[in-house]
């Protein structure tokens, strides 16, 4: 269940890559830069036992670095769709399978928030299939979506990073 080196340091690249004004203008949240694999087991179960009836998705924060989010993802069925505005996704398959179907275009588009429109599905997406160990790279504006196979929940880590600043400028 420990993560592998590799994985601490791609995931640790990617939230230390470069500081965004709006990163700097932000209140940022209580600083959490370290989890064990203990506390990510327990983190596993937790989101086990918090999910309500047939719910396809339930995250848990893992650590926080303003702006930069990780979350413990527990999907044990198909969610709908999302895109994120301003934000890549880097996933990271903890435990069982899926297919992650990524590009295309949302079926049934809805906004969520000021930067997040969710869908139904995706037309005309690229389905990868992914298990243990694989990771995905999710570009701003892309949409995706996770599927679980193998009639068990996937389980990731993803982590949310913003665009900086100065790239939108170019």
């Amino acid at each position: 269940m420990r993560p592998n080196l590799l994985t601490l340091a791609c995931f640790a690249a990617l939230a230390f890559a470069g500081t965004s004004a709006s990163a700097q203008r932000s209140a940022a949240p209580a600083t959490k830069t370290f989890i064990s694999s203990s506390e990510i087991a327990s983190l596993i179960a937790k989101a086990k036992a918090d999910r309500k009836g047939d719910q396809p998705l339930v995250a848990e924060p893992i650590l926080s670095l303003a702006p930069y989010r990780a979350l413990l993802e527990y999907r044990p069925a198909l969610a709908r769709a999302v895109l994120h505005e301003k934000d890549a996704e880097l996933m990271y398959v903890l435990q069982g399978t899926g297919n992650i179907v990524t590009g295309g275009k949302l079926v049934s588009p809805k906004r969520m928030d000021a930067f997040n429109i969710r869908g139904t599905s995706i037309e005309g997406g690229h389905s990868q299939a992914v298990g243990k160990g694989d990771y995905v790279f999710v570009p701003q504006n892309t949409p995706h979506q996770v599927e679980p196979t193998g009639g068990a929940p996937i389980v990731l880590i993803t982590l949310h990073v913003p665009r900086p600043v100065q790239w939108e400028r170019r």
